[in-house]
């Protein structure tokens, strides 16, 4: 179990997605704009503005919203022009973090990106240094009220990787390419699929096993994931439960 899904995930049920749902469309409509001026505006033929479309569809993201910024993608209207900048730093206790960044400024989101870390225990690291860590892999979350064996039937055929239990869901795994066509064989099954995005798992983990530390390394996550700029901050901390439950508390 990831402790930074795990996290997330407690976030999510405590409430704090609602409150922070501005900010999450604004992200949202930032990821829809560039996959379609990336990859052109028909999401029959860009698997990636397909993925960002059902995404912001799932966070109740208006459809002539998301029209809109497909449009500006696309050139058809005008808009800021985001870049995508990706960020590579350790937090305390020497945890990898991947901040990725969709920006209009990169002096302005990197200098912030940069006082975040020196300012809160951790140090910005030089492109290459810890995205090694990581592997970046199509994710599917489903129910654990859904039998093991019959989403392995679902899953497996259509490509899947590994499922893997995460105590209340499944996690399928699937090279990025295949998450669609397996996000798609899942549902064609009859199975319900709670979310699914394209990310980066970290290939080794470092546990943080005091409740001090952990309360360091979650700031920063938190702190970082919080910019405007920021669309996907990725860490590769493993807290144990029992810490968890104390940091939650």
């Amino acid at each position: 179990m990831s402790g930074h899904s795990k996290w997330a995930t407690i976030k999510h049920k405590k409430g704090a997605a609602d409150k922070a749902r501005g900010k999450l469309f604004a992200k949202l409509i930032r990821q829809v704009e560039v996959a379609a001026r990336e990859g052109g505006g028909d999401p029959d033929s860009n698997p990636t503005l397909r993925t960002m479309f059902q995404k912001a569809r799932e966070a109740s993201v208006p459809l002539d919203t998301i029209e809109r910024a497909i449009k500006r993608g696309t050139g058809e209207l005008e808009g800021v022009r985001y870049e995508q900048v990706s960020y590579e730093g350790y937090a305390p206790s020497g945890v990898a973090v991947i901040v990725e960044c969709l920006t209009d400024n990169r002096n302005r989101t990197g200098a912030d990106i940069r006082s975040a870390f020196s300012k809160n225990g951790g140090s910005m690291a030089e492109p290459g240094a810890v995205s090694w860590q990581f592997e970046r892999r199509g994710v599917i979350g489903v129910s654990r009220s859904v039998g093991e064996e019959e989403l392995m039937l679902a899953a497996l055929d259509a490509g899947a990787l590994d499922i893997v239990d995460l105590g209340d869901e499944w996690q399928v795994t699937t090279p990025p390419a295949d998450l669609n066509t397996v996000r798609q064989a899942v549902e064609d099954a009859g199975i319900k699929v709670d979310s699914a995005e394209v990310t980066l798992l970290a290939t080794t983990t470092v546990e943080l096993s005091n409740e001090a530390d952990a309360r360091k390394v979650l700031h920063l996550v938190d702190l970082l994931e919080d910019h405007d700029d920021v669309q996907n901050v990725y860490a590769n901390f493993d807290i144990p439960d029992a810490i968890l439950n104390l940091v939650e508390a």
